[in-house]
């Protein structure tokens, strides 16, 4: 019997990034507050946050296995917040230029029924190329990033921008490490490839 899973997001990219799995799930989105606590590192908020997210699904299911994510971008050890505007992110592009920038994802998975979660983090470095204030404006311009950590979309023309990605699991920059996730789904007894037979066979 397949589980039900959910996914604690409203974002787009996240649910593409799932449907690689070839399951089905379910999504909502957790109303939570995501400000940092005091003293809060960067690796404790997010972790804190993406099992909260998950944790918040039993407001809205009474069983399942729900995935909760969270990402901040980190840059000379701050965090940075989502530019909003151009101005903005002109000034954060700037800053990365010939630099690198590390991504801690938060990843939980949270059993309902059984109340139990398990929580991890997963880093991911991007090391950006000396860019000039021209190319930085028309990256801006064409494709608008201001609702994006970091100022900008790596699934489009934001690779543009890079010098070296370093990290185990590319899709964890876009906002979900999905080689961890099939980890710690196995942990809770869910076998992605063997539900993909089970499926079919039916």
């Amino acid at each position: 019997m397949k589980p039900t899973l959910i996914l604690a997001s409203s974002s787009p990219f996240r649910q593409q990034l799932l449907t690689k799995l070839n399951l089905p799930f379910e999504s909502f989105s957790p109303d939570i507050d995501e400000s940092a606590l005091e003293n809060e590192t960067p690796s404790q908020l997010v972790k804190r946050l993406s099992e909260q997210k998950a944790r918040v699904a039993v407001e809205h299911f009474t069983n399942g296995l729900v995935i909760g994510s969270d990402q901040v971008a980190v840059f000379n050890n701050k965090i940075l917040g989502k530019p909003h505007n151009k101005e903005n992110a002109v000034a954060q592009l700037s800053a990365f230029s010939g630099h690198t920038v590390r991504f801690l994802t938060g990843l939980s998975v949270f059993d309902i029924e059984s109340n139990n979660a398990i929580t991890t983090v997963v880093p991911f470095d991007v090391t950006f190329r000396t860019l000039t204030l021209e190319q930085i404006c028309a990256y801006c311009d064409a494709e608008q990033p201001y609702n994006c950590a970091g100022s900008f979309k790596s699934e489009g023309l934001g690779i543009c921008l890079f010098d070296k990605l370093s990290g185990d699991d590319p899709n964890t920059l876009i906002g979900l490490p999905l080689i961890t996730l099939t980890k710690v789904l196995a942990e809770f007894g869910v076998d992605v490839l063997t539900l993909q037979h089970e499926m079919s066979t039916r």
